[in-house]
């Protein structure tokens, strides 16, 4: 088979206008860069206001493997698919860093025949709304050591700055690093730290905010760190906010491109989903919504991380609730799940074992999928899984997948071959999602945002990752007090933890119900509207592997880009 990019570069893509016409934009709603990327006006949603929302549809996943469990390719294809069945779809989803695309991860346009194109541009700098993100979040930061250097008019403490520079790559020798070196001229010395961009806050409030006006405000309110009687400094503070909303102002807008049938996806924002929301844009669905019948969108990470976030954040503010969620699982990392093999992340697949039939493996693998499934029907959604099928999968162990899904309140288990086959591949998963989201459904929350902090926290432990109780350091009581005393305990709760495992520790697989789960720290994003706990170990700046695929990566003698997947 074709690799991913071939596959890719060989499309006959249509001309993005044309893909706007068809969906029922005007010329003067768009934005063009170049012949098949174009922003979409926020104005469109005034336009279509009085049109009724289509069906919303959210793809999510078992607990991620180092296998990849091809819930992006699932998600492209289930739009594909529902195209196929004569549906009007619209594929949204995130845009990706360019840190994972060329370290361990790859991109996330999908792969095979669904996915995303131009699928290099996607990967790579595509609009410029991730430089974006940097200018602003690092504005920020130079206005903060620039206030400080000229005799530090607000008292910032400068032992309370929380707030990061930022870089678009994985880079481990700047997680830890002394600024203001230089003498009098180089400003003032201090430890700080960088993080991914996409880890930002300001990517954060991207993904939620709802207008130029909204994202002006949650950028003023962004907490820097404190004055030396205790109290919040905010971007508002030091006068930056104005100047950062100018630097996302055309960032805001949604980009629309097109999938590999020609049929539209809107790919907006990309926060990550271990740290962040892991959700694409809370405008771009707005505007999908308006346009098509069917939405597939797609939370980042296993259901634990995104779709909660999806669920009990994002839901909230946007006001809209799904019809169904798919939750995408393989045979083979269920097998994973069950003890069958081990795998660990850059490390060589052990083909021998994968392929190996190993029916108890995935019977005892099942109950990750079996919590996932129960977990998404306690906000009173359908539920549909998604089998992504290989060829070495007996029917056994489709079968024990099937039984398992459907015995834990599923709609339907079907197998999907969209990687192969594209939309004709996902026309019986198309099918199956079609009827589910005719179910009734009513979205519930898991918490009203009236609870305490540790109410919330709580619930989403034991409820979602089913621990046994919740331990607090003595950092984070502290932070406690101090965010209900500001008034901080109303906002949601946004957990930050490893996306490979139910519990804070990346090492144990399947479930683990009873466990402790350590709360080390809580941190405000009181511009993004949440606050999140930090379970375990947690870092906003991932490092390279031994290899990275950049290594792949080249020009051909063309000029063409070899390597990218």
């Amino acid at each position: 088979m074709l690799s991913d990019l071939e596959i890719a570069q060989a499309a006959a893509m249509r001309p993005i206008a044309e893909v706007a016409e068809e969906l029922g934009l005007l010329p003067d709603e768009l934005e063009m860069y170049g012949r098949y990327k174009a922003k979409v006006h926020l104005e469109v949603r005034d336009r279509l206001a009085d049109r009724p929302n289509g069906k919303y549809i959210l793809v999510t996943a078992i607990t991620p493997t180092p296998l990849g469990e091809g819930k992006t390719v699932t998600a492209v294809g289930l739009a594909q698919g529902l195209k196929y069945i004569g549906k009007q779809s619209i594929l949204c989803i995130r845009q990706p860093s360019m840190g994972p695309v060329f370290g361990i991860k790859g991109g996330a346009a999908g792969g095979g025949y669904a996915q995303v194109v131009p699928m290099d541009e996607f990967n790579l700098h595509f609009t410029g709304d991730i430089h974006a993100v940097g200018a602003a979040n690092n504005l920020l930061a130079a206005m903060i050591d620039a206030s400080i250097w000229h005799k530090n008019p607000l008292d910032i403490d400068p032992l309370s700055i929380s707030w990061n520079r930022v870089v678009d790559m994985n880079d481990v020798a700047l997680r830890h690093v002394v600024i203001g070196l230089g003498g009098a001229k180089g400003g003032i010395p201090r430890e700080a730290h960088f993080d991914i961009t996409v880890a930002s806050e300001v990517m954060a409030i991207l993904a939620l905010t709802t207008s130029l006006k909204d994202i002006r405000e949650r950028l003023g309110r962004i907490w820097i760190g404190f004055n030396r009687k205790g109290e919040p400094v905010t971007a508002e503070d030091l006068q930056a906010a104005g100047a950062m909303a100018v630097l996302m102002k055309d960032a805001i807008m949604p980009n629309l491109v097109q999938r590999l049938d020609g049929g539209p996806a809107f790919v907006h924002a990309g926060p990550f989903a271990n740290i962040a929301i892991g959700n694409n844009s809370i405008v771009a669905d707005q505007i999908a919504l308006k346009l098509g019948d069917y939405v597939v969108t797609e939370a980042g990470f296993g259901a634990d991380c995104g779709a909660e976030k999806f669920m009990n954040i994002k839901c909230r503010v946007s006001g809209l609730a799904p019809q169904a969620v798919v939750i995408v699982a393989t045979v083979k990392a269920l097998k994973m799940h069950g003890g069958g093999f081990q795998q660990k992340p850059g490390k060589k697949p052990p083909m021998d074992e994968i392929v190996k039939p190993n029916p108890a493996a995935v019977e005892v693998g099942c109950a990750n999928l079996i919590q996932h499934v129960e977990n998404m029907r306690k906000f009173g959604i359908p539920v549909v899984v998604a089998i992504n099928a290989f060829p070495f999968d007996t029917p056994e162990e489709t079968e024990i997948v099937k039984q398992a899904a459907l015995s834990a309140g599923a709609e339907a288990a079907v197998e999907s071959y969209v990687h192969a086959r594209g939309g004709e591949g996902g026309a019986e998963l198309a099918e199956a999602v079609v009827a589910a989201a005719d179910k009734p459904s009513e979205l519930k929350f898991l918490y009203p945002l009236e609870a305490s902090i540790k109410e919330k926290i709580e619930v989403i432990a034991k409820e979602i990752y089913r621990a046994g109780e919740v331990h607090y350091s003595p950092v984070a009581e502290q932070k406690i007090k101090q965010f209900t005393k500001y008034g901080l305990d109303k906002l949601p709760i946004c957990m930050a933890k490893t996306h490979l495992s139910f519990t804070h520790d990346p090492d144990i697989k399947n479930v683990a119900p009873g466990f402790t789960l350590p709360i080390r720290d809580i941190r405000p994003s009181v511009g993004a509207g949440f606050l999140y706990p930090l379970c375990g170990e947690m870092s906003t700046m991932p490092a390279l592997p031994t290899r990275p695929a950049a290594v792949d990566v080249d020009l051909d003698e063309n000029g063409n880009i070899v390597g990218l997947f």
